[in-house]
């Protein structure tokens, strides 16, 4: 069969299966298995509510269309006919569930599926596994089908902002797959439990938007389960187009993923940051990359280059002004986009990620993580205190959501559903980065410490930024002297490039690093290129964690020295000149730019350089959480021991 062949579904089809659908509204039975009535729902009301939706018993019969008109009642006693958005609601499921029962009856003719079923009382072992398989893969294509539909109709009649609904939402209790009608049952029964629970509906509008929310988390789940499925062959290589329709339902593409909203931030520029030179400088270089995305070609020129970081991490102790920079970064993207008139994206990671339920945090990783593959716009996703989501999963007393919201971070950043167009990018930003999960840290392309005021002008800036507030208001009223030999501010500009930064790197600060360092210099010289080869084995000896992903890290990080060059100012001035050109000629065009910067630039001296910095930083990373463990031990010591001091100085 031809690759994405095109099928029509016919309405008169539909028309005969619209009953069917109506049925489903009107009475469905559920039971909920012990794992979803044992959700551990520490006091979140709606949780309670759902885990306990059978009163005790063992299956319950629920009516949507019912619960509809009980809202309808709730909302607006005084009126006769029922109000728009809830008849809107109840079509949509209605239209939802139809074409549902279409689509699964057309898998089990395309994948043999009906054949299974006439003959399934004469099955032997193997016809059973392939029968209870399709009846998976079946099941699951239904619901897909039902939500995608939904989200077809219901999607433009929505609010714009659906934040509110998704922080009430607690996911999907549980989602069947034996059959498709039990399928449709449990995914019938959550939904009509969670509208009958009076926090999710408010007004007749939450109707609809509560719907949107739900039928977006049973696509994720779906997306989530789809790669265990087998049979999916007469899925995957055709299209499914509705007669006298724009709906179309394409294999499991999901045209609804990646509609966020850019959530609002005070506006900050680099010059109000003091110190974080390397900082400050990381962020310029990025947002200059991200800049240069074609959207007409899909892909940026600085990829080609080895210059653009997917995935990158700030790190320092607290205070330095992480905050600050993640502003700093989203202020340049948004004017210069305001300015070429681009669409941006600011897409933080929300603080109420980790969910209580098993396969919520899952759930909700996917939702943010799913706009980064939208190719229509730039995206800066920072993760600000990362190591609260993304903590080393064999700690102790780490909970079963981190490891989902990790395992989701870890698929989305390297493997099949890692697209990325050079569109977006995630910045991981901590105080603890030897907390963070080992196999996260290795998606990290680029790094950079946020170390705050380090010099005595840095600490004058600090001052100046404060106190000149108060001249504005009160003139003279700072009656202290300005010193001579230092004009305020000066030290805060951004960096001519990393050489500025970085001419103090000559060897390892980090003792064993240092050793291993010099044991690899004892037998070649650092332009050689058995030098790094050698220093590499000798590392791997201390910390056995070190692997290829490391070199490529180096490797992607030498790739950032070489395209370290700034873009002509007049190229922002007048986008025409570069960033409204075609794909291919702004690639030239940073080509030129790339060779006459690398004209001055030690080719050797540079990977030695971003190899020193990048293997203190694995070793600072290593030993930094067992260091403050035995800090806090030694603390606890000299503490009991001045208590037991002063408990024999009282008596």
């Amino acid at each position: 069969m031809q690759k994405n062949s095109t099928f029509p579904i016919k309405q008169n089809e539909l028309d005969m299966l619209r009953d069917e659908a109506s049925s489903y509204l009107k009475s469905i039975q559920w039971e909920q298995s012990n794992r979803a009535k044992n959700k551990d729902a520490k006091d979140n009301s709606i949780l309670l509510y759902l885990s306990r939706a059978n009163s005790g018993s063992n299956i319950e019969v629920t009516s949507v269309s019912r619960t509809i008109l009980a809202l309808k009642k709730r909302l607006l006693p005084d009126s006769i006919a029922i109000p728009v958005h809830l008849n809107q609601t109840l079509f949509a499921v209605q239209e939802g569930l139809t074409l549902g029962i279409w689509i699964k009856d057309s898998y089990y003719d395309a994948s043999g599926l009906s054949s299974l079923n006439e003959r399934k009382s004469a099955l032997d072992s193997s016809g059973k596994r392939e029968f209870e398989s399709k009846m998976q893969t079946a099941t699951a294509f239904q619901l897909f089908a039902i939500s995608y539909k939904i989200l077809h109709d219901l999607k433009p009649h929505a609010s714009d902002d659906l934040s509110v609904m998704k922080q009430k939402f607690a996911g999907i209790p549980e989602v069947s797959l034996l059959s498709p009608s039990k399928g449709i049952a449990c995914t019938l029964f959550y939904f009509d439990k969670y509208l009958g629970h009076p926090d999710i509906v408010k007004s007749d509008r939450d109707v609809i938007d509560f719907t949107v929310v739900y039928f977006e988390a049973l696509i994720d789940e779906i997306q989530l389960r789809k790669s265990s499925l087998e049979y999916t062959e007469t899925i995957e290589d055709r299209t499914y187009k509705l007669e006298k329709s724009d709906f179309a339902i394409s294999g499991w593409n999901n045209v609804f993923s990646g509609t966020a909203k850019s959530i609002e931030f005070n506006k900050i520029q680099f010059e109000q940051i003091v110190g974080n030179k390397d900082a400050k400088h990381f962020a310029r270089r990025l947002t200059e990359r991200m800049l240069s995305y074609d959207f007409e070609a899909k892909k940026n020129p600085f990829q080609e280059l080895g210059g653009f970081m997917p995935v990158f991490m700030g790190y320092g102790i607290p205070g330095t002004g992480k905050s600050m920079l993640i502003a700093a970064i989203a202020t340049r993207l948004k004017e210069h986009s305001e300015n070429l008139d681009i669409p941006f994206l600011f897409h933080p990671m929300p603080d109420t990620l980790i969910s209580t339920f098993q396969g919520g945090s899952a759930e909700k990783m996917v939702e943010w993580m799913k706009p980064m593959q939208d190719p229509t716009k730039l995206i800066f996703a920072p993760i600000d205190d990362a190591e609260n989501n993304l903590q080393e999963r064999t700690a102790q007393g780490v909970s079963a959501g981190v490891k989902e919201v990790i395992g989701v971070f870890l698929r989305y950043t390297e493997g099949a559903y890692a697209v990325n167009y050079g569109n977006s990018s995630i910045g991981l930003f901590t105080n603890l980065p030897e907390m963070l999960d080992k196999a996260v840290i290795s998606r990290v392309q680029g790094r950079f410490k946020i170390d705050g005021a380090r010099t005595e002008h840095d600490f004058l800036d600090q001052d100046y930024i404060w106190w000149k507030k108060f001249e504005k208001t009160i003139p003279d009223f700072v009656n202290m002297q300005n010193p001579s030999n230092y004009q305020f501010l000066k030290d805060q500009g951004l960096a001519k490039n990393m050489g500025d930064i970085l001419n103090s790197v000559e060897k390892p600060s980090e003792e064993r690093v240092l050793e291993a360092y010099d044991k690899a210099e004892n037998t070649h010289r650092t332009n050689e290129h058995l030098f790094f080869a050698n220093l590499y084995k000798e590392i791997q000896k201390i910390f056995p964690f070190f692997s290829s992903r490391d070199v490529r890290n180096i490797q992607s990080a030498i790739s950032l020295r070489l395209t370290d060059f700034d873009l002509e100012p007049n190229w922002f001035e007048n986008p025409e000149i570069y960033f409204k050109q075609k794909y291919e000629t702004k690639f030239n065009m940073l080509q030129e730019l790339m060779k006459a910067n690398m004209k001055g630039l030690d080719f050797s001296e540079i990977r030695r350089q971003e190899v020193v910095r990048y293997l203190d930083n694995v070793a600072t990373i290593a030993d930094t959480d067992f260091k403050r463990k035995v800090d806090a031990r030694v603390n606890q010591l000299n503490i009991d021991l001045e208590a037991r001091n002063t408990f024999e100085s009282e008596r």
